[in-house]
C-alpha cells in the first residue's frame, strides 16, 4: 500500500457541510463527472449503497449479477466513451471477484477506478469475516492501489485515483476502504488532481527523434506503419490517416487498434498477428522501416523475436518508457502522446505513394482471398461460417455498429472481418484473453453508446462463463443484440489440439443447454438458426428490434481460423491451411 502523501492539486475547492465518508464518496464521484457505476453490494461497503439510494437521481448505479461483470461492463463504457469505468464491490470475495478485470483492465490500458469495501479499521489483520488483503492481491495487476482507513483522507485518495486512471498510458485503479472510513464524518472539500510527484505520465517529446524518425521514413523504400490502440486512447485517429496519406505507407491493425482507421481504406492492409493477413504478416520481414505507433509489440504480434523485422530499422513511437525496447529494440523511440507527436512529425514527412510496395501487399491478398476469404465469407458449403455471420452484420449495419468480441476464434474471426467507420467501434479483451468478457462489456459499451447499434459476438464457451449478465440486461431494459456463434466446442483449443495435438480433443466438446429457452427465461426475444436461407432475414430482424435480441447461429463445428502464425513461429512461417 503507499503511503498517502500531499500531491499537487487544482487551486478551486469544492466545500460542502460535514459530512460521512460514504456520502463522499458520492460527491467525488460526481465531481469527477461520473454519472454510472457498475457494481455488487455486500456488508463492507454497505454505507456507501445507502448512500446511492439517497443520491440515484444524479448517480446511477447499476447492478450486475456477479462482480467480474461489473468490471467488464466498466470496461465496455470506457473503452467506447474515453470516460474512466467505474466499479463497486464489497470486502473479501466481492473483491477478488473484481481482480480477473481488473488484470484485463490492466494490460489493454483501460482507466478504471474501482472501489472495495474492507473491514473495520480496527479488524484489520485479524481474519476478520470477508476479510482479503486486497491491496496485496491486486497490486501487480493496477496502476496503483491505496488503502483508506479514515475518512478525510477519501477526498485526496479518489482525486489521485481518477487523475493516475485517465492520465498518461490509462490503466485500474484500486481504492479500498474500510467501513469505519465510509460511517465516520468529517469537513467535506474536493481538489481535482492535477499532478502526483514522480509520476510523469505525459513525455516531453524529444523534437531530434522525431526529426530521426521523419528522415527514416522519408529515405525508405519499402515502409510498413502498425498501429495500435495507442491511437485510439491519444485520440490520434486524424494524425495516423494524415502521415498514411502523405506519406504512402501501408498501414497495419493490431487487435486493439482495429477502428482507428477506416477498415475500408486503400492504404489500410489489414490485421498483424497470430490470425491476422496473410500480407502484413508476411511482409513485416521485407519492409525497410517498420514504424510502430501506439502498439507494445505483443508476442501474438511478433511470433519468433530472434527473427522479427530484422531487416528494418525500428521507429517506435509510444507514451510508456517500460515498452522501449521491452520486446524489439528500436533504433528511434519517439515518446510521447500519440496526437502531439505525429502533429510534430507530419510537415516533416514528404508526400510519396510507395506504389510498388503497396501492389506487394495487393498481390498477397489476392493469394489469402482465393484460398481463405473467399472460403470463410462465401463459402459453398451446407453450413454457416462465423465470417459469413459478421458480413452480414457489416452488411446490415452499414458499417457502423460497436462490435465487442469475447475470445476464441470468433474473436479472431470478428477482428479479421469486421468493418468499421468510425474509431471506439471494436471491444475487445486483448492482451489477458479472458473468456466472458463480451456479454458485460456488450452492457457497458451499450450505456456508453446509446446511439450506436452494438453487437456482442461470443462463443459457446466464453458466453457462459457471464451468461447469468442477461439479467442485467432484463433488469436495465438494455437494448445490446447478442450473437452466440455455437460450434458445440471451444473452438480455438479444439483447432490447436488438432493441429498440434492429433485431434485429441480433451475436454473441448461442449455439451450445451439449450441457450434460447434461456434468454426467453429473462424475457428477451430469442432465435436459432443453422441454415443460410435464413441468415440475411435474421440478422435484420435483430438489428431492426428496438429491444435487447438473443440470436443462436449453429456454425460448423470443426472449422479452423487462417491464415495462422504457428505459436514460437517467425511471421515468415505464417500458414494458409
Amino acid at each position: 500500500m503507499e503511503t498517502l502523501k500531499k500531491e499537487k492539486t487544482a487551486s478551486t475547492k469544492q466545500v460542502t457541510k460535514k459530512i460521512s465518508g460514504a456520502e463522499a464518496i458520492i460527491h467525488c464521484l460526481l465531481a469527477e463527472g461520473v454519472d454510472l457505476i457498475y457494481g455488487y453490494p455486500g456488508g463492507a461497503i454497505m454505507p456507501l449503497y445507502d448512500e446511492l439510494y439517497k443520491f440515484q437521481d444524479k448517480l446511477t448505479h447499476i447492478l450486475t449479477r456477479h462482480e467480474q461483470g461489473a468490471t467488464h461492463a466498466a470496461q465496455g463504457y470506457a473503452r467506447v466513451t474515453g470516460k474512466v469505468g467505474v466499479a463497486v464491490a464489497t470486502s473479501g470475495p466481492g473483491a477478488t471477484n473484481l481482480i480477473t478485470g481488473i488484470a484485463d483492465a490492466q494490460i489493454d490500458s483501460t482507466p478504471m477506478v474501482c472501489i472495495t469495501g474492507q473491514v473495520a479499521r480496527h479488524l484489520l489483520g485479524s481474519d476478520a469475516f470477508q476479510e482479503t488483503d486486497i491491496i496485496g492481491i491486486s497490486t501487480p495487476v493496477t496502476k496503483w492501489n491505496c488503502q483508506v482507513t479514515k475518512a478525510s483522507e477519501i477526498p485526496e485518495v479518489l482525486a489521485k485515483a481518477f487523475y493516475i486512471a485517465r492520465s498518461g498510458r490509462p490503466g485500474p485503479v484500486l481504492v479500498d476502504i474500510t467501513k469505519n472510513a465510509q460511517i465516520d464524518e468529517f469537513d467535506f472539500s474536493y481538489e481535482h488532481c492535477t499532478g502526483v510527484r514522480s509520476y510523469k505520465p505525459y513525455p516531453k517529446p524529444n523534437i531530434k527523434a522525431i526529426e530521426e524518425a521523419a528522415n527514416l521514413i522519408n529515405a525508405a523504400k519499402k515502409p510498413f506503419i502498425v498501429f495500435g490502440q495507442g491511437v485510439i486512447l491519444g485520440q490520434a485517429e486524424e494524425q495516423l490517416k494524415a502521415l498514411v496519406e502523405k506519406a504512402g505507407i501501408p498501414a497495419a491493425w493490431t487487435i486493439l487498434g482495429l477502428s482507428a482507421m477506416d477498415t475500408e481504406h486503400p492504404l489500410n492492409v489489414g490485421m498483424v498477428g497470430m490470425h491476422g493477413n496473410y500480407g502484413p504478416n508476411l511482409l513485416t520481414n521485407e519492409c525497410d522501416v517498420l514504424i510502430a505507433i501506439g502498439m507494445r509489440f505483443d508476442d501474438r504480434v511478433t511470433g519468433n523475436l530472434d527473427t522479427y523485422a530484422k531487416q528494418a530499422k525500428i521507429i517506435h513511437f509510444d507514451i510508456d518508457p517500460a515498452e522501449i525496447n521491452k520486446n524489439v529494440k528500436a533504433d528511434v523511440a519517439v515518446l510521447g502522446d500519440s496526437k502531439v507527436t505525429l502533429d510534430l512529425l507530419l510537415p516533416m514527412i514528404k508526400n510519396n505513394t510507395h506504389e510498388s510496395w503497396h501492389n506487394e501487399f495487393k498481390k498477397k491478398h489476392v493469394i489469402e482471398f482465393e484460398q481463405i476469404i473467399k472460403n470463410d465469407v462465401y463459402p459453398t458449403k451446407d453450413k454457416l461460417t462465423m465470417a459469413e455471420v459478421i458480413e452480414e452484420i457489416n452488411i446490415a449495419s452499414g458499417h457502423k455498429a460497436i462490435i465487442v468480441s469475447d475470445v476464441g476464434q470468433h474473436q479472431m474471426i470478428a477482428c479479421r472481418y469486421a468493418k468499421f467507420k468510425q474509431t471506439k467501434s471494436n471491444v475487445t479483451s486483448g492482451g489477458l484473453g479472458t473468456m466472458g468478457f463480451a456479454l458485460p462489456a456488450a452492457i457497458g459499451a451499450k450505456m456508453g453508446a446509446m446511439d450506436r447499434e452494438v453487437v456482442a459476438i461470443i462463443g459457446d464457451g466464453g458466453y457462459q462463463m457471464t451468461i447469468q449478465e442477461l439479467g442485467t440486461i432484463f433488469q436495465n431494459k438494455t437494448p445490446v443484440k447478442i450473437v452466440v456463434l455455437n460450434n458445440d466446442h471451444l473452438g480455438m483449443v479444439r483447432q490447436w489440439q488438432e493441429l498440434f495435438f492429433e485431434s485429441r480433443y480433451a475436454s473441448t466438446v461442449m455439451v450445451n443447454p439449450d441457450f434460447v429457452k434461456i434468454a426467453e427465461g429473462y424475457h428477451i426475444e430469442s432465435k436459432r438458426i443453422s441454415e443460410r436461407k435464413d441468415l440475411k432475414a435474421t440478422i435484420k430482424e435483430m438489428l431492426a428490434s428496438k429491444d435487447a435480441y438473443f440470436l443462436e447461429v449453429k456454425v460448423e463445428k470443426e472449422d479452423n481460423v487462417f491464415p495462422m502464425i504457428p505459436s514460437g513461429a517467425s511471421v515468415s512461417d505464417i500458414r494458409l491451411k
